[in-house]
């Protein structure tokens, strides 16, 4: 069943007031699993709902983006960007590689919210209490401490503080920002390249999120049918739960409903001494999926 048969599925769920609303979401040909404030701010209307509630409601079509080939359990996520958006997310698995290669719910809500230009979250649903891997990741946000809520069913919203109490936080490694803040660390190409593959890429990088090792990175994939899919390095000061650049460049294209099929061109771009390459991780990924081999180019 395709993700478009599945969305019309799901959709006869809710409210018939509400049907017609969500086919012209999630059947648009452009989605990539984003709810605007304003048609979220419809739905609620005519559901006489709350934001919160409507969140917990759209888990059951974030869940459909879930590729877990080795657990078969399917999680969905929903975030709120500061604009107001929703993101949806999925997790994934990678079938013949580490565990530690899967992307859980929440880390795919997060980071599509972020390559959609969010600069934090004000809060986020999930189906039931995130991992310890999860909480970690979420703390490491830049609203995690002043902003941020997460909403659980049959519960008050709560601040990530009351999951994680006494947490390792990207202060006790003196960095005062935090994940999804604006970043540009003017990185330029060693070897010139107008190649727009090459230069999304680089892109990514130059967003990407590294405090800790300052290994800048990003990747960018090309489909056979030409359009580009990318994202940045993620990472976290307790170190383990840092999302690679192409898991997150591959979680850009699992939520706009692209199979990895398509695959045809993959480039990385990383700092030229990096203390923490991203080669040899994003190679793995990949492979797991594809056959396209790994591009690799150097930015300083």
């Amino acid at each position: 069943m395709t993700l478009k048969n599945s969305f019309e599925q799901t959709i006869k769920s809710f409210p018939a007031e509400v049907q017609d609303k969500f086919k012209e979401i999630f059947l648009a040909d452009d989605f990539c699993g984003v709810i605007t404030a304003k048609d979220a701010l419809q739905l609620t209307k005519v559901l006489g709902i709350s934001i919160e509630q409507l969140m917990l409601k759209l888990i059951a079509p974030a869940r459909l983006y879930a590729q877990p080939p080795i657990s078969n359990y399917h999680v969905g996520v929903v975030s709120q960007g500061l604009t107001g958006n929703l993101y949806l997310g999925g997790n994934m698995e990678f079938g013949g590689e580490t565990l530690n290669f899967t992307i859980h719910g929440e880390q795919a809500a997060i980071m599509n919210a972020w390559l959609h230009g969010e600069q934090g979250l004000a809060s986020i649903a999930i189906g039931g209490a995130p991992c310890g891997h999860c909480r970690q990741f979420i703390n490491e946000l830049s609203t995690a401490a002043s902003q941020l809520r997460i909403i659980l069913p049959n519960r008050e919203p709560l601040p990530i503080e009351a999951l994680l109490p006494g947490a390792f936080g990207p202060h006790n490694l003196d960095n005062q920002g935090g994940l999804m803040q604006p970043e540009n660390h003017q990185l330029h190409l060693v070897t010139p390249s107008e190649a727009p593959l090459v230069l999304t890429a680089l892109e990514m990088a130059n967003k990407s999120y590294a405090p800790y090792s300052k290994s800048y990175s990003g990747v960018a994939l090309l489909t056979q049918t030409g359009q580009i899919y990318a994202g940045p390095y993620a990472e976290n000061v307790a170190f383990n739960p840092s999302m690679s650049p192409m898991q997150a460049a591959l979680i850009h294209m699992n939520m706009c409903g692209q199979s990895f099929d398509g695959l045809q061109a993959a480039v990385l771009v990383e700092t030229q001494e990096a203390i923490c390459s991203q080669v040899e991780v994003s190679r793995a990924v990949l492979h797991s999926i594809s056959d396209v081999e790994l591009r690799i180019e150097y930015g300083e």
